[in-house]
């Protein structure tokens, strides 16, 4: 009788949390980006946008990441010291990035790829120009506040804090940028406390069904 008696209050309190979830998912005439949060606006790279969730309930994921058939998952950590980020993350980073001329949100990928669909407000730097020294150097002075010495060394004293994304968890776009390519970031000796990844990318970003731009092709 007394393990009945347990196991009926097991079952009304696991329903009393079923029940108290759902609850505070009513709370909610629309979908949040978190707490009592349905839209930010921003202004970013001479751009203004509003980075919301959409707000339709026939809203899907776009064509463009529908499809499962991808590489080979990327590591949660590229390397020791280096942070991941999630979306509420990033966003803070995108907040920032206003008034912070410090922070760079940067798209990795191919220019096909950011034609096609972006987070809006990065800019886009292709991880393939880390495939040669000089062109490394070129977007790292450009966009990253890095500085050449006369002598040819770099000075990353000044260096921005980057907040870097690509296609996905399978996409090694912005690996590449950090570690992988002939003259990634880290070998050339970018701090690593100051690059951030975001790692679900756009295949997570458009699931969630925040703000995008692009000709969606």
């Amino acid at each position: 009788m007394k393990l009945l008696n347990k196991l009926l209050i097991a079952s009304a309190f696991s329903g009393l949390l079923v029940s108290s979830a759902f609850s505070a998912e009513a709370t909610y005439n629309y979908v949040p980006i978190s707490k009592g949060v349905k839209s930010i606006d921003m202004e970013l790279n001479d751009e203004k946008f509003t980075i919301m969730r959409n707000q339709s309930k026939t809203n899907k994921i776009s064509p463009l990441y529908e499809t499962t058939f991808r590489g080979a998952p990327q590591p949660i950590s590229l390397a020791d010291g280096l942070e991941t980020l999630g979306e509420l993350e990033f966003i803070e980073y995108m907040k920032k990035a206003q008034t912070d001329e410090n922070i760079a949100i940067i798209d990795s990928r191919k220019p096909g790829w950011f034609a096609k669909l972006r987070i809006p407000g990065a800019v886009n730097v292709p991880f393939t120009n880390f495939d040669e020294k000089d062109t490394a150097i070129e977007m790292m002075e450009d966009e990253m506040g890095v500085v050449q010495n006369d002598d040819g060394t770099l000075d990353f004293s000044k260096a921005k804090t980057l907040a870097l994304y690509c296609n996905g968890y399978w996409c090694g776009q912005t690996p590449g940028m950090v570690k992988n390519a002939e003259f990634a970031l880290l070998k050339m000796g970018y701090p690593v406390e100051k690059i951030k990844y975001y790692r679900g990318g756009m295949q997570a970003w458009t699931s969630l069904g925040f703000t995008v731009v692009g000709s969606g092709e």
